[in-house]
């Protein structure tokens, strides 16, 4: 399946675009290759952009005094990535995204975002989606965190998210799960 191809089958799976629609939506659309490590943002940047993961891995991480990476999301392949606090309310990021692995994504600039919500109507409804999947991902897992034991997390993740195990370190995991390596191992050494 083509990069488009791909982009085009995870629009469909919130709305569906007239091929009038699409081909009005494709020239906004742009492609880049992101080498391992390489950033999509940086903490303390407003945030101007969406994009869809069409390949790779990505996290999102905040650094802390002592340079410290701490984890607090990822996407894979059929995910969408942006700073919505940041981009919605044009303030700087507080956090980092940048691939984990060799990453390939298509993004849309905000700006021509902005456009495409008045020269295709449906594509705000699109915006709109995407921002309440991602404020309920966030509810929840404000939730899981506080009434979740660290157990519990871990078999949630590994249900949901069954990838993160092959293809993240533990240490962005246990970050991401809000506990210590070592609680992790302990966890793992478990099962």
């Amino acid at each position: 399946m083509t990069p488009e191809e791909q982009l085009n089958q995870s629009i469909r799976n919130y709305i569906s675009l007239s091929e009038e629609e699409w081909k009005q939506f494709l020239p906004y659309i742009k492609f880049k290759s992101l080498s391992k490590g390489e950033v999509l943002l940086r903490q303390d940047e407003v945030c101007r952009f969406i994009s869809f993961v069409i390949s790779g891995t990505v996290i999102y991480y905040q650094l802390t005094d002592k340079g410290k990476e701490l984890t607090t999301d990822f996407a894979f392949e059929g995910d969408w990535v942006t700073d919505n606090r940041s981009r919605v309310s044009e303030t700087p990021a507080h956090l980092n995204i940048k691939a984990w692995e060799d990453t390939e994504v298509a993004f849309i600039q905000q700006k021509d975002l902005e456009l495409l919500f008045l020269k295709v109507p449906r594509m705000e409804r699109l915006g709109r989606l995407l921002v309440e999947e991602a404020y309920v991902k966030l509810v929840q897992r404000s939730v899981d965190l506080q009434t979740l034991s660290a157990e519990e997390r871990y078999q949630k993740l590994a249900a949901e998210y069954p990838q993160a195990f092959l293809r993240l370190p533990l240490y962005h995991i246990a970050n991401y799960l809000g506990i210590a390596p070592k609680s992790l191992s302990r966890i793992r050494n478990k099962k």
